[in-house]
């Protein structure tokens, strides 16, 4: 038991043991001392830590599982096309670049107002539609069609067939139309202008005129220049004046081996119609409202002057490109209702009030160049707008303007003096030829 205590102190001295550090002597410096330690480059610029990022946004969801909220970093379905930029850029140019070229390409002049218009409708494929429509609304009033040698049928026919000889005159400068279309055209039942003769037309006329002297006309136009409505037709001007001036050459060719047809309808409608190809369609509650051949004339004048214009193939070009704008809007503000009432309020229904003004002032030629006072034209939209219910609301919420004011367009449009000169040439017995 000794023998293990004085073992364990010996073994704590050893261990604990620790050399003496020899003492300089007294007034002698203590020896110099030697540390390891790293370079340091006093050049180096330091380098701070970047500073802490902001949390990007943080997407969640709930699941009716589990009782919580689940978050992920990502939002889910993965990122949108748009987000990436080059994607964007690529989608911008390309769709830019192809619409640019088939804008251009479909460039076309409307006939008299020289406005450019794009359509990307053949006219064949126009026709077809038309005579398609046409097939079917035969079909739909079979019973009801008058048949040809019924009175209103043949009445009907000969102002349209007047009508139809007045386009082909207008446009006989710049077009060579084919036999169908001149003189021996065939006009659904078959020209009867040979067989029947108008007489007293020009009373007739006059009897449903604003007026009868040019004096009641100058009132009726001055009073209409101090109403509050603004009036758009200026643009008819402006369109003519940049059209000479650029020599502009008006399409026609839609209007070449027309088969025009015309029926009759037996029906309490009031309305008309000319469809592509030719095909024109009246309905007797027209003919029991206007009595008189000049108004009949206006209203088939007017319905002419959609096809001459090609406003069918228009509206639905028009159409075609506001619903891709609109898909593209949907993109980025997803509000179905409110960008198709945009779109309706702000592009449709000013195109179409714009499309209605131009048929207006080539139908007025058109009156005039077939035999026709020009001044039943505002008249008959004024009736037009008594039969209907006519509205100053018409003017921004409705596909035509207000009856009053295409009524007031036509006696302050330069179109009116044209027309009368074109009427007071064709009961001289002079040519109309190339007027629109």
């Amino acid at each position: 038991m000794n023998c293990l205590k004085n073992s364990r102190s010996i073994l704590s001295r050893l261990l604990g043991h620790r050399p003496a550090v020899p003492q300089p002597p007294p007034g002698q410096a203590p020896p110099p001392r030697y540390y390891y330690a790293s370079r340091v480059l006093r050049d180096k610029p330091v380098i701070r830590p970047p500073p802490p990022q902001t949390p990007g946004p943080r997407h969640y969801y709930t699941s009716p599982r589990r009782q919580e909220v689940i978050h992920f970093s990502r939002r889910r379905g993965g990122s949108r096309w748009y987000h990436d930029q080059r994607k964007l850029t690529a989608a911008v140019l390309v769709t830019g670049g192809g619409a640019v070229a088939v804008y251009f390409g479909n460039l076309e002049t409307v006939p008299y107002t020289n406005r450019s218009h794009f359509i990307i409708l053949s006219p064949k494929l126009e026709r077809q539609l038309g005579e398609s429509q046409f097939a079917e609304l035969k079909k739909k009033f079979g019973p009801k069609i008058l048949p040809p040698l019924h009175p209103d049928s043949i009445r009907v026919r000969l102002i349209a067939s007047e009508i139809v000889r007045a386009v082909h005159r207008g446009l006989a400068s710049r077009h060579r139309f084919d036999a169908s279309y001149g003189e021996d055209a065939s006009y659904g039942y078959g020209d009867i202008s040979a067989d029947v003769t108008i007489k007293n037309r020009d009373a007739e006329a006059g009897a449903v005129m604003l007026g009868a002297s040019p004096r009641n006309s100058a009132s009726a136009a001055a009073a209409a220049q101090r109403d509050d409505e603004v009036l758009d037709d200026r643009w008819v001007t402006e369109c003519r004046k940049r059209g000479k001036a650029r020599g502009a050459q008006p399409q026609t060719n839609h209007l070449d081996g027309l088969n025009w047809e015309v029926i009759v309808v037996k029906d309490d409608i009031v309305n008309a119609m000319c469809l592509p190809g030719g095909k024109i369609v009246v309905f007797t509650g027209l003919l029991d409202k206007f009595r008189a051949e000049a108004e009949v004339a206006t209203v088939l004048g007017h319905e002419v002057g959609h096809a001459i214009a090609r406003h069918s193939a228009e509206q639905i070009t028009r159409n075609m490109w506001f619903a891709i704008l609109q898909i593209v809007i949907l993109q980025f503000i997803y509000m179905p209702d409110l960008v198709n009432t945009m779109s309706t309020l702000l592009l449709r229904l000013p195109f179409s009030r714009r499309m209605e003004i131009e048929a207006d002032h080539i139908g007025l030629l058109l009156l005039a160049a077939a035999g026709y006072d020009p001044r039943v034209a505002p008249g008959v939209y004024e009736k037009l707008g008594k039969i209907g219910g006519d509205s100053a609301l018409n003017n921004y919420l409705s596909t035509h303007p207000s009856s009053k004011k295409r009524a007031q367009l036509l006696l302050q449009a330069n179109v009116m003096n044209e027309a009368l000169e074109l009427y007071r040439e064709v009961t001289a017995g002079q040519g109309t030829e190339g007027f629109l």
